[in-house]
């Protein structure tokens, strides 16, 4: 059964650690679910970058579809399966955007070519060809090609700040253990659900 844990941020933590030690790749592999602004729902995988008691963040170009769908309905959906563990995590609640300054600190640590990666990439646009991407790539590296090389204005992240966490383990003959953690007045309040 899982163990409740009053704030389950640590349990998540718990969980993911757990996760890094035993997944082939990625760990921090998320499903993110958005909306259109007709409703139509819509999913990627995204990596997560931090969490904490405020919430889980990730990083994109701010002109990408799933930062359109944000500016309309600033409620998303959170999914993480560790298959090695035979667990997942759902995340549900609404976005609000990191802080420059989290966001200078977080493309700082990237490696240069990501760097350049996020400048040349316009995306979620139609692109004609790989050349015409690999051209971009060519242009901003000649621009950076020395000194730091600074965040663009149009890339940033988003921090998750939960309203719901369940927990869900894998058990023999489909009885799962369900535990679901909800915001209510800033306190957190757990039920377990059946399987």
């Amino acid at each position: 059964m899982i163990s409740e844990r009053e704030n389950p941020i640590d349990l998540f933590n718990a969980w993911f650690e757990e996760a890094s030690d035993t997944e082939p790749n990625d760990a921090n592999a998320l499903s993110l679910a958005t909306s259109t602004p007709g409703g139509l729902p819509s999913v990627r995988i995204v990596l997560l970058k931090s969490v904490d008691d405020r919430g889980f963040v990730f990083y994109t170009n701010l002109g990408s579809r799933k930062a359109q769908h944000i500016q309309s309905n600033a409620h998303v959906a959170l999914c993480f399966h560790w298959k090695s563990l035979r667990r997942q995590v759902r995340v549900e609640g609404p976005v609000e955007a990191v802080s420059d300054e989290e966001a200078d600190a977080y493309f700082d640590s990237r490696p240069k070519m990501s760097q350049i990666g996020a400048w040349a990439s316009r995306q979620s646009a139609p692109l004609k060809g790989r050349f015409e991407l690999e051209a971009r790539i060519a242009e901003f590296t000649a621009r950076f090609n020395i000194g730091k090389v600074p965040r663009p204005d149009f890339w940033s992240g988003y921090r998750v700040i939960p309203q719901t966490i369940e927990f869900w383990q894998d058990q023999t003959f489909r009885l799962h253990d369900r535990l679901v953690y909800s915001r209510v007045d800033n306190q957190w309040q757990t039920n377990r659900l059946y399987p």
